[in-house]
């Protein structure tokens, strides 16, 4: 039985930008960094990211994060070459998107996750990918990658949607919507307990402007909304995390890590020629 062999060279032109710095974005980051390929990624000015500790998005409020070995640090668009230099991940902000067209990336990653397609275009790169529901691959990007939690969980799709969003967070030793918070008014959210505590079923985590927001089951607070911040009603604020595992709060996703795979399968496929035909 004979194997094909699939050889190239990584090189600085095969330059990815991520659109977003969350944390599904930055499980596709660290995936990409790890296998060899140059990353840069853009932020809004004031990102409303929950998992912080994990999300290359925090470098907008303290400037630097590393998450499990990878670096990412805030940084200008002059900037870039000198942080690729020194083996980092710089993160960019840029709300008008105008630094895909400055840069010329090779491959362009939708990670933002808006549930509809903010304006990524097929033509943006070689190589589009988008991540989730509301884009279509053969259409506004050459693939699309499955978001769902379940049994098709970070696939590559090369013709249609993803699953539809059904609006329901998914489920976590048994627990699924009453592990979210979400905020209870509108105002200045003001968090009273930091990432990887524990709390109880029923205590008071944080304030949304004069609205309590409190748990509603026993566990740990996995994620939680940088102080500050001006919130909606319905928002969400935090995640708690019924496992118990603090190393959970500091440690990048399954659902992140799998839909970081299905990226970077999407891109070895495109540099082996291994892509289904149309």
């Amino acid at each position: 039985m004979s194997t094909a062999t699939c050889r190239f060279e990584i090189t600085p032109q095969h330059l990815i930008l991520i659109k977003g710095a969350g944390e599904m974005a930055t499980g596709c980051a660290h995936r990409l960094w790890r296998a060899g390929f140059p990353i840069v990624m853009t932020e809004l000015p004031r990102p409303l990211c929950v998992r912080r500790t994990v999300s290359f998005a925090q470098t907008v409020y303290t400037g630097r994060l590393e998450v499990e070995g990878v670096r990412a640090v805030l940084a200008e668009a002059e900037e870039i070459p000198a942080v690729l230099a020194k083996g980092e991940i710089p993160v960019v902000i840029d709300p008008a998107g105008e630094l895909v067209r400055s840069l010329r990336p090779w491959c362009v990653v939708d990670a933002r996750l808006a549930k509809v397609n903010p304006g990524t275009r097929r033509d943006e790169a070689q190589l589009v990918i988008g991540l989730g529901p509301g884009f279509t691959a053969g259409e506004d990007v050459h693939a699309v990658i499955e978001t769902a939690r379940g049994h098709y969980l970070g696939r590559v799709i090369y013709t249609g949607p993803a699953l539809t969003n059904t609006g329901v967070p998914g489920e976590i030793a048994g627990k699924s919507s009453e592990r979210v918070l979400r905020a209870t008014g509108a105002g200045t959210f003001r968090p009273l307990v930091e990432i990887g505590a524990e709390v109880k079923a029923g205590q008071l985590v944080a304030w949304c402007g004069r609205a309590p927001v409190t748990a509603a089951i026993d566990g740990l607070v996995r994620g939680m909304l940088h102080p500050g911040l001006e919130v909606s009603p319905g928002l969400k604020v935090g995640d708690i995390d019924p496992r118990g595992d603090r190393a959970m709060c500091r440690t990048i996703s399954e659902k992140a890590r799998a839909i970081g795979g299905g990226v970077l399968e999407a891109v070895l496929a495109r540099l082996c020629g291994r892509e289904p035909a149309a």
